[in-house]
């Protein structure tokens, strides 16, 4: 299967305007924003767990990253509430579920197979430092590379932002909205932005939450067996 696999271009996807679709898992359902493979994929999705819903133990082979956009995510490693951002390595395993529901957007195989950083941070409880040279931005840096920049931006009602994607660029929108080419952009829209492509933003009336990675699609390939 192939979605928005042509990463040459500009594309954006309203989690609201997708419809629901069932997993081969009983209680999980998905919109998918891009892939590249079937259910083994170099895929963006949005995923969401039914009540008491979980997957059986598996292997990250390709790495996972995720966050969580409602409920309690849970694995045998803890519980993940609201604006938790996670990294799952590549060889990484675990059984993900939810016990009261939950919704995550999640991105698998896009990681450096070597990388083995395991990475686990609740957003609502660490701070963001002013961008001096973007006005009315405040970062919160999450995780860097040689191949990546992850991050969430804080922006100031009205605020006009530009994010520069040398290397690509990827916006998902976790509260408030902003408008880029005329298009609109509020909760749980994503924007992909192509290599030498710029996202020139202005944000909505409350403001914008954003999370951005930068970098990322200078790497993309379909997932490797083994």
């Amino acid at each position: 299967m192939e979605l928005n696999a042509d990463f040459s271009k500009r594309v954006s996807m309203h989690a609201e305007k997708i419809e629901w679709q069932d997993s081969p898992i009983r209680g999980v359902s998905r919109r998918m924003l891009d892939r590249i493979g079937d259910e083994v994929a170099r895929a963006t999705t949005i995923v969401r767990y039914d009540p008491n819903s979980k997957f059986s133990a598996h292997v990250h082979t390709g790495g996972e990253e995720f966050i969580v956009l409602d409920g309690v995510f849970q694995d045998e490693h803890g519980d993940y509430p609201v604006g938790t951002y996670v990294r799952n390595p590549p060889q990484s395993k675990h059984t993900p579920g939810s016990e009261p529901g939950c919704t995550i957007m999640v991105k698998l195989w896009q990681f450096d197979p070597q990388d083995r950083t395991h990475i686990r941070i609740d957003m609502n409880k660490i701070g963001s430092v002013a961008d001096p040279d973007r006005p009315g931005v405040c970062v919160t840096p999450l995780f860097k590379d040689e191949r990546e920049d992850v991050r969430l931006e804080h922006w100031a009602p009205g605020a006009e932002v530009t994010v520069e994607a040398d290397g690509g660029a990827e916006l998902f929108v976790l509260d408030g909205s902003f408008e880029e080419a005329r298009e609109t952009f509020s909760r749980h829209s994503w924007l992909r932005v192509p290599i030498g492509g710029t996202a020139t933003a202005k944000a909505g009336p409350e403001g914008a939450k954003v999370w951005i990675k930068t970098g990322g699609l200078r790497f993309v390939e379909p997932p490797k067996a083994g």
